[in-house]
């Protein structure tokens, strides 16, 4: 089977009425799939169950929210009913986001890294209409601090992504402006190492996830590329 035809059997398999529909999607990965299927489709889970409470924290739900998740995903379009169904459950879900983001915390305690993931895939949603709305950073800043990341992380994503710090490549290495040399070169070795696409494939997130990281290793190396321009 496809990553994409295990995902919608486990997606086929979750109740119309089920509170915490992400936490229900677990049960049935622990029940299917070996350890290595499951955490591509727990992840990819947790971003479509996460957008969505996003979508409606923001107070303005549209049609287009779930055809962003699609286009970050590369769905197939045999597929994408079942994620457009699992979108649909947890936006209607009673749970809060905050329940769901403590469920997801819970699932990649150990792995902040795949947890910073998550967080940077969500900035990648609440952007993709060109700028990012008061609701969605207030949601943001919720989760990353459910997620237990740092604040020099949180703030990393955030430069990577919205207003004068993405223009800013120390922030999004991380840095404040006018770290030295070492610094700069120590943080971004660091980052290189932690988003590596081949790297989060090793970690077992999905194929299609990884045009991200590509995306996100291109603006770290770029703004590596900037302060050794200037430093030169």
């Amino acid at each position: 089977m496809t990553f994409w035809q295990q995902f919608s059997a486990v997606i086929a398999r979750i109740p119309d009425a089920v509170t915490c529909v992400f936490q229900c999607v677990v049960d049935v990965l622990r029940e299917t799939l070996s350890p290595e299927a499951r955490r591509g489709v727990a992840f990819t889970s947790a971003m479509i169950a996460l957008s969505a409470k996003m979508a409606k924290a923001d107070g303005v739900v549209t049609a287009d929210e779930v055809a962003v998740v699609e286009r970050l995903f590369q769905v197939p379009p045999e597929e994408k009913r079942h994620v457009a169904r699992l979108f649909n459950l947890a936006k209607q879900d009673t749970a809060g986001y905050e329940y769901y983001a403590e469920r997801i915390h819970a699932l990649y305690e150990t792995d902040m890294e795949t947890l910073e993931d998550i967080l940077d895939g969500l900035f990648v949603i609440a952007t993709a209409d060109g700028s990012l709305h008061d609701d969605e950073l207030a949601f943001l800043e919720t989760v990353g601090t459910i997620f237990r990341l740092p604040q020099a992380a949180f703030h990393r994503v955030f430069a990577r992504h919205v207003g004068e710090d993405a223009r800013c490549p120390y922030a999004v290495l991380g840095l404040p402006p006018g770290a030295d040399d070492a610094a700069v070169k120590k943080a971004w070795r660091r980052l290189v190492a932690e988003h590596h696409p081949d790297r989060l494939q090793a970690r077992g997130l999905p194929a299609d996830f990884i045009r991200v990281a590509t995306e996100r290793m291109a603006t770290i190396n770029a703004a590596y590329s900037a302060i050794t321009r200037q430093a030169a």
